[in-house]
């Protein structure tokens, strides 16, 4: 017998109609379900007005729409203030209950939290369920029952915890399509979807770089990547060959079920058909639980280093380290790799996962500056960009974060380039202009002699720069600069 006469699910990073923890709970627990996303004025007021985020949201909230009303039901799109919005739309629509998906962001949990209160005050209730990650908060414990700080104990911990509990129940779709006659029908007249435009945001390049939207767009994009899953491990690290997945913005809008892809993996390596690079992509879905839980646990790495060490570091500063900067930013370093990989994100959006590694270790390591300022940029421009996964990699990159690389562990910008994009396809796709260069020249040009570079037509600090620094003396003062970290330690003990 159903607990509530009518509900309303609130869709916010989930944007499917299946698969769906809150959904189900809704459908399963009330006789009358209606749906609703709000563009929450929070966030959008922070963001560029050519957003490619916001315009991939629109485009799947269209696909959602029309899913919910093949399913009987139908979505109301709301631009307002999402703590407010909610409990009025919920007192409009006469909803006993508000359901939901848990979300970790430190402001999100505020959000949630001011909702729930307003909604209390009306004699209403706001019900949360866990749905884009496997495990999640306090779920996966260390045997003195503490949070992890290293991922692989982590990581074996999550693996014996999801068979200890049964992989297929753990990982086992929610039904939505069994209770559609629950949902309240609302006709795509009487819930218009605003605009971009309504939305004070302007169409991007979204549709001429390919990226799939919405639900079929992750359907599609999983398809194609089950055919070369079996080579992932082999074929991730090199940004000129198709080796990722590229679902990781679909997982960060909930287009996909992080269920089905975990359950798409295991049957890969029970199989024999996922070779060794099922087991690896496993191991990147696991990382990404493993953030989660390491921002909900410890919301202050959000501003300070998970080690609080770190924070003593001394970066460079004033009006010297606004300029390194804003050649970073550009693709102006004057290093290949790292100008190409910062190109590709300015103008797409997408950054490979190696190259994210390289670009951040270069700004911290090679430049000297603060890890938060490469992750504000990031955070600006990456498609898929998700706090705890973005926060955990920078901090990551800079040592200062849990499980990271040691300190002294320094990036060369020439060997990664002459390693992972040895002919230097990936260069020349994003800076035509060393295109001339041979394979073996090409990582580092201002090695060059004068006469090959000119016969490239290359004009170094006018069609391509200087390079800002020279990485081994770079190297050496960032051993200088993270000293202080071994000394504070030495004094705390």
């Amino acid at each position: 017998m159903p607990q509530f006469e009518k509900t309303l699910v609130w869709f916010r990073r989930d944007l499917r109609s299946f698969d769906h923890a809150a959904l189900h709970h809704a459908l399963t627990q009330s006789k009358q379900v209606y749906c609703a996303f709000i563009f929450d004025t929070a966030i959008l007021e922070a963001l560029p007005k050519a957003d490619r985020r916001v315009e991939f949201i629109h485009a799947s909230l269209l696909e959602l729409a029309s899913a919910l009303r093949t399913l009987g039901g139908g979505l109301i799109v709301k631009h307002a203030w999402a703590e407010t919005a909610i409990p009025e739309l919920a007192t409009e629509l006469g909803i006993d209950a508000v359901f939901t998906n848990h979300d970790y962001e430190p402001q999100a949990i505020t959000r949630d939290a001011q909702v729930a209160k307003a909604l209390k005050a009306a004699g209403r209730s706001l019900h949360t369920f866990k749905d884009q990650v496997i495990f999640e908060k306090n779920e996966v414990l260390t045997l003195a029952e503490k949070p992890f700080s290293v991922f692989t104990p982590y990581k074996n911990a999550w693996l014996k915890k999801l068979h200890a509990e049964s992989d297929a129940a753990v990982l086992h779709p929610y039904e939505i399509d069994a209770y559609a006659d629950r949902f309240v029908a609302l006709p795509e007249s009487k819930c218009p979807i605003p605009s971009l435009a309504d939305l004070s945001f302007e169409k991007t390049n979204l549709s001429d770089l390919n990226i799939p939207t919405g639900m079929q767009g992750g359907q599609d994009l999983l398809d194609d990547f089950a055919d070369r899953m079996q080579r992932y491990d082999q074929t991730r690290d090199f940004p000129a060959v198709k080796g990722p997945s590229y679902l990781s913005v679909h997982l960060r809008f909930g287009t996909v079920s992080i269920r089905a892809l975990v359950r798409r993996a295991l049957d890969a390596m029970r199989s024999g058909t996922g070779g060794s690079g099922a087991a690896v992509w496993l191991s990147e879905l696991i990382w990404r639980d493993f953030y989660f839980m390491i921002l909900f646990q410890h919301p202050r790495v959000v501003t300070h280093a998970f080690k609080p060490d770190y924070d003593a570091i001394v970066w460079e500063s004033g009006d010297h380290a606004q300029a390194l900067f804003q050649a970073w930013c550009d693709g102006k370093t004057g290093y290949p790799l790292v100008d190409a990989a910062m190109l590709q994100l300015n103008q797409t959006g997408y950054m490979h996962n190696r190259l994210r590694m390289v670009t951040a270790s270069f700004l911290i390591k090679d430049l000297g500056i603060d890890w938060r300022w490469g992750e504000h940029y990031f955070a600006e421009k990456l498609n898929d960009f998700d706090l705890s996964a973005n926060n955990g990699g920078w901090q990551w990159a800079s040592s200062s974060g849990c499980d990271a690389q040691p300190y002294f562990r320094i990036f060369n910008p020439i060997t990664q380039s002459e390693k992972f994009d040895a002919d230097g396809k990936f260069i020349r796709r994003y800076l035509p202009q060393l295109s001339k260069l041979s394979s073996k020249h090409i990582h580092a040009p201002w090695r060059v002699p004068a006469m090959e570079l000119k016969m490239a037509g290359i004009e170094l600090g006018n069609n391509y720069p200087e390079p800002l620094v020279q990485h081994d003396e770079a190297r050496a003062l960032t051993l200088q600069r993270y000293a202080v970290v071994k000394k504070v330690a030495e004094y705390v003990d």
